[in-house]
């Protein structure tokens, strides 16, 4: 029942005005400092009164009492500011409203933007810039298809996605681009639905040569996040090695073998030593960016340690990005790439 009014709700606001984003952007943090043309503040509330500063930069702080705007004390536990044209926030460039709060700890940092500009700073930074407009196109109506998913699951909270990986990545006005926003602008308003409802649309950079089920790489048994076929396979990014020495294992490691695999061959849970862990918590040891997927070999094993050798890079469910890419290459469009990767989706155009 809530998802259904949420739902509706959903399409309430598309039909009758811009769709916004709140996007954390970073971690908490100590200060924030905030600078822009014109710069002026107020409650958070898209159509609050703006009182203009007179300056161009402010920091704000969290105090006992609430917050602290270049040592000044402020009432309430959260300030929205504005100018003309873009601003910048601890370093980081972006559209729209930035609202400043306070976190569990610290200041959450916040920047509450229309959907569309969202965009803007996640296609470029989630795939190359340079791979075909038509896979571009399909990451596009991905991203946008997730962020609305997330808002609905976070609605009425201060946030609905972060800007790291763990959502999606976010640089703001550093990664917008030309072909991106082409992509973003012939796609606009575009959401792959189920039953009425935007779909969970994971996406990640090479399976490797066939998706994960959204069941054994996220838990989540979806009808549109099940296993298929995939060109990447035969790119050369897909393959990898690496070398793990025992001592990042535990004094205890002296042996390492895989002990189950997935139906696609990724590996679920592995033996360190006398020890048996999953393979999700042995990858986030072994550093992501390092061990790039589950599905590896132990392929040679000696006293300094054990080569591994692997295909893809990310969970494996849902968009294949090197996939998209060979699929462009070969003349699919965008509807057929999200054909394929989610299928028995639908496409809506929920605002215009």
């Amino acid at each position: 029942m809530r998802v259904a009014l949420l739902l509706g709700l959903l399409w309430a606001a598309l039909a009758g005005a811009a769709e916004t984003m709140r996007i954390a952007v970073g971690p908490e943090t100590g200060a924030a400092m905030v600078s822009g043309e014109a710069l002026s503040c107020g409650d958070d509330l898209d159509d609050g009164e703006f009182v203009s500063l007179g300056k161009a930069r402010i920091t704000l702080r969290r105090s006992e009492r609430g917050l602290t705007l270049d040592e000044a004390a402020i009432p309430g536990d959260a300030i929205r500011c504005r100018g003309q044209g873009a601003l910048e926030v601890n370093g980081v460039k972006v559209q729209g409203d930035v609202v400043v709060l306070k976190g569990k700890r610290e200041l959450v940092v916040v920047n509450v933007l229309p959907l569309e500009a969202y965009l803007q700073g996640v296609l470029g930074s989630e795939m190359p810039k340079s791979f075909p407009l038509e896979a571009l196109k399909a990451q596009a109506i991905a991203a946008r298809t997730y962020a609305l998913n997330k808002k609905l699951e976070q609605y009425g909270q201060p946030f609905h996605l972060g800007s790291s990986v763990i959502s999606q990545v976010y640089k703001g006005l550093a990664a917008d681009d030309p072909r991106t926003r082409e992509a973003i602008e012939a796609t606009k308003g575009l959401v792959l639905t189920w039953q009425l409802q935007p779909i969970e649309a994971y996406f990640h950079a090479s399976c490797g040569g066939r998706t994960e089920s959204g069941a054994e790489a996220l838990g989540r048994d979806l009808p549109y996040l099940q296993s298929v076929s995939c060109p990447c396979g035969k790119l050369p990014t897909s393959h990898w090695t690496v070398k793990v020495a025992p001592k990042e294992l535990g004094a205890k490691a002296a042996t390492l073998q895989v002990q189950g695999r997935s139906p696609t061959g990724r590996v679920r849970r592995v033996q360190v030593g006398p020890r048996s862990i999953d393979a999700v918590s042995f990858r986030e040891r072994i550093g992501y960016m390092r061990l790039k997927s589950l599905d590896f070999e132990v392929a040679a094993q000696a006293k300094d340690g054990w080569v591994l050798k692997g295909h893809g890079f990310g969970h494996g469910a849902g968009l294949c990005q090197w996939g998209a890419r060979v699929l462009a290459d070969g003349g699919k469009d965008f509807r057929q790439i999200l054909e394929h990767y989610y299928p028995g989706t639908e496409l809506q155009t929920l605002y215009e």
